[in-house]
């Protein structure tokens, strides 16, 4: 005769086949994570596209966009951990004109030996890269001046449109409102229009500026 569990009994059986997955969750930045962040920022470095492939190096970017930020001013890093790895990331600066200061004294000597300045004018679209990496000072925009906190944040694709976006943005504006800054400013590629609108649904207003080139500038309060 076969003996057949009982309801109680298959449904333990289930529960210790299943272990409970939680939620992704935001947290400070950890050194640790550096490599993971680098990673979301090359597959989302395409105006929210893959970009792997793309340039001499797939740490490129990240050493432009993210690695100073990491690096410099870790206090306002933030990632969004599913348990495994990082797979998003906020980051930014309490003060632009602060965060060129110390880009400028720390940060490009040390890829001075990494990579070699551009030629003038950039020809391809590496170069123009680099052009950010060697001319930091480029984020100095008058325009930008009464707001000067700055953020950046990327997501992997499989955790866009399910709200971390607008917690991380919060998670940061908290964090540079705690050392009493009260605006901050982002840059997003004219491109990018799913970012675009993201920002307008938080609040984010535009603001002109000389010569933006292939970005719009944006700007809100950090409360």
């Amino acid at each position: 005769m076969v003996i057949l569990p009982s309801s109680a009994q298959t449904q333990s059986l289930i529960d210790s086949w299943f272990v409970p997955v939680s939620s992704p969750a935001i947290r400070s930045y950890r050194p640790q994570d550096r490599d993971a962040v680098y990673d979301v920022c090359v597959r989302t470095g395409a105006a929210g596209q893959d970009a792997r492939g793309k340039f001499s190096s797939d740490i490129l970017l990240g050493d432009i966009y993210a690695g100073p930020y990491l690096h410099l001013m870790p206090q306002h890093a933030y990632v969004l951990d599913d348990g495994d790895r990082a797979v998003g990331y906020v980051i930014g600066t309490a003060s632009t004109e602060g965060y060129v200061a110390a880009y400028l004294a720390d940060w490009l000597p040390r890829m001075r030996g990494r990579y070699e300045p551009p030629p003038s004018p950039a020809g391809s679209e590496e170069e123009r890269k680099l052009e950010d990496m060697f001319h930091p000072e480029r984020l100095l925009r008058p325009e930008l001046a009464p707001y000067p906190a700055h953020l950046h944040i990327n997501l992997l694709p499989d955790y866009q449109g399910a709200g971390y976006g607008r917690e991380m943005v919060s998670t940061f504006l908290c964090s540079v409102a705690a050392v009493g800054v009260k605006l901050c400013h982002l840059a997003v590629r004219k491109a990018n229009t799913g970012a675009m609108r993201f920002y307008a649904k938080l609040g984010w207003q535009q603001v002109a500026v000389a010569d933006p080139g292939p970005s719009v500038f944006m700007f809100r309060s950090t409360t």
